[in-house]
């Protein structure tokens, strides 16, 4: 079903995001280490490859974000600038890298509830529900 494989492939994107986000913690204090994201998959593409359809999102207001990052292939692993370096040439910014630890990890309690919610409904529409 498409929107277990939407919700598990962005919980999967996640925890590698997790994976990358606790190397840049645990090497904070290493000289030269330069700090590391993910890319953030594109939406857009995603929902249009699992629908197979051409579905796009629109943008009908100025206010409205547009889509960016890559299609459903592997997330790629993007350095962060070495403007903020340490003279050791260290880029990781603790409180940064916390705040997207953070983010990372509320994102992924929301696709398990999701990934549940649906799961009940599917269980409800098979006459297995509570």
């Amino acid at each position: 079903m498409p929107i277990f494989e939407a919700l598990t492939r962005n919980m999967a994107w996640l925890n590698r995001r997790q994976r990358v986000l606790a190397q840049n913690v645990a090497n904070a204090d290493t000289p030269g280490y330069r700090a590391r994201d993910l890319e953030k998959p594109d939406f857009s593409a995603e929902l249009g490859r699992l629908s197979g359809h051409g579905v796009r999102l629109a943008k009908t207001d100025p206010r409205h974000l547009g889509s960016g990052g890559t299609a459903g292939g592997p997330a790629k692993i993007v350095k962060i600038s070495a403007e903020d370096a340490t003279p050791t040439g260290n880029t990781v910014n603790l409180p940064e890298e916390m705040m997207k630890m953070n983010e990372t990890q509320v994102s992924y309690g929301l696709m398990t509830t999701l990934y549940n919610k649906n799961l009940g409904l599917l269980r409800i529409a098979l006459g297995r529900g509570k």
